[in-house]
């Protein structure tokens, strides 16, 4: 199993980014998949989850904070085996590494079966 997360960089506050977690070894389309964040000197926080996709191909996306909302969407392209996490109007605040990581199960509930190496993004002006 192999999650590899890209996108990140230095942003100015208001700019937007998308990141990707390119995942191989396992069925994404069976596994919900989380989005974490650390920032320096604090703990890691949950950001946002995209559960698993159902038979007709819909997923729910669940916020782990709200700090996020109506700024940072997640999404699925399970044929490219990737998911996505654009984030809008960004602020210093977002500053972090942020981490992709498989779910345990198909809904989303902060466990995480493997992860990504992280990608920092830097919000600064």
């Amino acid at each position: 199993v192999q999650l590899q997360a890209s996108g990140g960089g230095l942003v100015q506050p208001g700019g937007s980014l998308r990141l990707s977690c390119a995942a191989s070894g396992f069925r994404l389309d069976y596994y919900a998949i989380n989005w974490f964040r650390q920032a320096p000197g604090k703990e890691r926080e949950g950001v946002l989850c995209i559960t698993a996709s159902s038979s007709t191909g819909g997923a729910s996306s669940i916020y782990y904070t709200g700090s996020v909302k109506g700024r940072f969407t997640i999404s699925r392209d399970n044929a490219k085996s990737t998911v996505y996490l654009q984030m809008n109007n960004l602020k210093p605040d977002d500053t972090a590494v942020y981490y992709c990581a498989q779910g345990t199960r198909w809904y989303c509930d902060k466990t995480a079966a493997n992860w990504g190496q992280g990608t920092q993004v830097t919000v600064s002006s």
